[in-house]
């Protein structure tokens, strides 16, 4: 596969995300997914990172449960981090990768475990 440009890229993400379990997708609620080339420097001094291509993703917002009425929780992916890292593993297609950044991301959201995030990902469809 040729590295997908941006609009393709979401459209990945959007796949990945309606692969997910029907149950998963329904507590996400009110996640908007953002995709961007790579997060701007202002993302990167708040996470404490320096360089766009050592973050995939991020998710912004509260966990469930520490919040009313709050604002919706936004999930971002960086599709330049996630293209690099796909051409670097080789192990994993990259609708694959994008699914697991995904889950990751928004695994935060539910404050889920690893082992958590990797059990929705099994269940991916």
């Amino acid at each position: 596969m040729n590295s997908p440009g941006l609009e393709e890229f979401d459209a990945l993400a959007r796949q990945a995300y309606a692969s997910l379990p029907a149950e998963f997708r329904k507590l996400c609620g009110n996640v908007v997914i953002h995709v961007a080339e790579e997060a701007d420097a202002e993302t990167l001094r708040a996470v404490g990172l320096s360089r766009p291509l050592e973050l995939s993703g991020l998710f912004e917002g509260i966990a469930i449960g520490e919040a009313r009425d709050a604002p919706p929780n936004h999930v971002h992916l960086y599709r330049r981090s996630i293209l690099a890292e796909w051409r670097a593993r080789g192990d994993i297609s990259l609708e694959e990768l994008v699914t697991h950044v995904l889950v990751h991301e928004i695994g935060h959201h539910f404050g889920l475990s690893d082992e958590d995030m990797h059990a929705i990902e099994d269940q991916a469809e």
